[in-house]
Parts: C-alpha cells; sequence; structure tokens
C-alpha cells in the first residue's frame, strides 16, 4: 500500500487497492478524498429534487446518475487544473507537497491531457441536457477557470467556490425543467453560504502556510472570528433555504428536516477551533451528510 496524501483517510481505496500505475492519476482527481465529489454532486442533486418537488413528483434518477458522474469528472478535471497552476505553491504547502505534480509523479504535460479527457466525457453528459442546461453548464467553465487564481487576488476564494461548488443548482434545477426561477436562485445562494462556512473551515488546515507563502483565505482574513463568521454564514445559507422552500410551496417535512440541516451546522460551527486543522477536516467532511439531509429535504413530497 503506498502513504496516503495527508488529507487522505489512511484506508482510502486508492491506496489500499488500486493499482500502483494508477494510484498518481488517482490522485490527480481525488479519488482518493470523495468528499469533494459529494459537495459538488449534492447541489445538482438538490435542483433535481427541488424541480421534481414543485411538480409533485419524485427526483429523476436518471438525471441523478448523470449529476454524479458529472460531478466525478468535473471535479477530477478542476482538481487536476488547480494543481497545474498552483504546482508552486502547492510545492512549499506541507499538506500538499506529495501531491503527484508537485512531487513529479506526473508532468504538466500528462496533467492536461487527463483535464481534457475528463472535461470531453463530462461533456458528452452535458450534452444530453435542454439547451439552457447546456449553456449553463459551458458557463460554469468561467468560474472554474478563475477559481485558482482567486487566492492571489481576494481574501474570499471561498466565496468563488461557493459560486462555482453550487452552480449544480441552477443546473439541475435547469435541466429538470428547462428554464430557471426563484426557489432555485434562493437555494443556489444558501448554497453559496453553505459552501463559504465549510471552506472556511477547510482552510484552517493551512494557516500557518498560507501565510508563509501569501495565499489569501477567509479564514487568515477572519481570524479570531472565523468561528463566529461560520456560524454566521450557515445561519444565512438556512435562511435562503427556508426562502426557496417558502416560494417553492414545499410541504411541512421540508421544513422538519431543514431543521435537522441547521441543527448539523451548529454542530459544525460550535466545533470549529483554529488551532486544529485535524478536527477541521472531520467537520469539514461532515457536510456530506448536511448536503444529504438538504437532499432529502427537498426530495420529499409532504
Amino acid at each position: 500500500m503506498s502513504a496516503p496524501l495527508p488529507d487522505a483517510a489512511p484506508t482510502n481505496w486508492v491506496d489500499r487497492h488500486a493499482r500502483a500505475a494508477l494510484r498518481p492519476w488517482l490522485k490527480l482527481g481525488r479519488f482518493d478524498r470523495p468528499a469533494g465529489i459529494w459537495l459538488l454532486m449534492l447541489p445538482g442533486w438538490q435542483g433535481i429534487a427541488l424541480a421534481g418537488a414543485m411538480a409533485g413528483r419524485w427526483p429523476d434518477p436518471w438525471l441523478l446518475a448523470a449529476f454524479l458522474a458529472g460531478a466525478a469528472l468535473m471535479r477530477a478535471a478542476g482538481c487536476a487544473y488547480n494543481d497545474i497552476v498552483d504546482r508552486d505553491i502547492d510545492a512549499k504547502v506541507a499538506r500538499t507537497a506529495m501531491r503527484p505534480i508537485p512531487s513529479g509523479q506526473i508532468s504538466v504535460k500528462q496533467a492536461w491531457g487527463f483535464v481534457g479527457a475528463c472535461a470531453l466525457a463530462a461533456l458528452a453528459i452535458l450534452l444530453t441536457f435542454p439547451s439552457m442546461a447546456i449553456g449553463l453548464g459551458v458557463g460554469s467553465l468561467v468560474l472554474v477557470a478563475a477559481y485558482p487564481f482567486m487566492k492571489r487576488i481576494t481574501w474570499w476564494p471561498q466565496a468563488w467556490l461557493g459560486l462555482t461548488f453550487n452552480w449544480g443548482v441552477l443546473l439541475g434545477f435547469t435541466a429538470a425543467t428547462g428554464g430557471l426561477s426563484l426557489p432555485a436562485i434562493l437555494l443556489y445562494g444558501g448554497g453559496v453560504f453553505w459552501t463559504l462556512g465549510y471552506d472556511t473551515i477547510y482552510a484552517i488546515q493551512d494557516l500557518e502556510d498560507d501565510a508563509l507563502v501569501g495565499v489569501k483565505s477567509s479564514t487568515r482574513r477572519l481570524g479570531a472570528n472565523a468561528p463566529r463568521a461560520v456560524a454566521g454564514f450557515y445561519a444565512v445559507a438556512v435562511l435562503l433555504t427556508v426562502a426557496a422552500g417558502w416560494t417553492a410551496g414545499l410541504g411541512p417535512t421540508f421544513y422538519v428536516l431543514t431543521a435537522a440541516y441547521a441543527l448539523q451546522f451548529g454542530w459544525q460551527a460550535r466545533g470549529v477551533r483554529l488551532d486544529s486543522p485535524s478536527h477541521a477536516l472531520r467537520l469539514f467532511k461532515s457536510n456530506t451528510w448536511a448536503g444529504l439531509i438538504l437532499f432529502a429535504a427537498l426530495a420529499v413530497r409532504t
């Protein structure tokens, strides 16, 4: 078994079971750290579920499967692109120095080929959607392309990630309905603040290294106020989510499960500590459950 990367689980399937020749490629696409796939996929599932709930039906299983595959592919492409852009910074940060590009396991040219292959496969899925959804999918590339540079020019790259990762809400809703409406836009806004919260927690892991190499983050900008700010971000996320459900005319089960969503956020916010990177990673990973709770709240039709 090869050595897991610092932010991967010691028992992850790539290091335990994948062939040695495939491990650098799977790590380049972050398949050893699947939380990111969930966090990119779940907003799309939530948009699909919202569309179904408004029409009085269950989420379309074909669309759910398509968004799972598309999220895995686009997350892999996005991570590889991010690593290409950040290769010099990653080499100076303890958590990222052993990633495939800065460690020399994969060349920049090879990584570009990986990005292209994943993007083309994702495009094949996108082309099965209605025309407006295709336009939204192509439009998301502007957000994806700009993201790696945000940490160089703003203290709020986590907000840009929120705009990027939650684009799936709009795409999923449009793929299901052929258009957009106010509930989907409100849900998207809630997702942006959700990501702003969990990625501020995630950035605790790199506080010292980011300061040394000059990388900006909301966590560095907020300093000791970060735990309170996370609670505030999550509160706005819940309020916008409730507004989405109210304007969509969802039933009482939505509000019950959204209360559970809010409680999960409260548990996270109470546990934020700037002096514990390992605990920050555990809190970050728990957002898979938060996203699943919200998906269930939107999918249930009563």
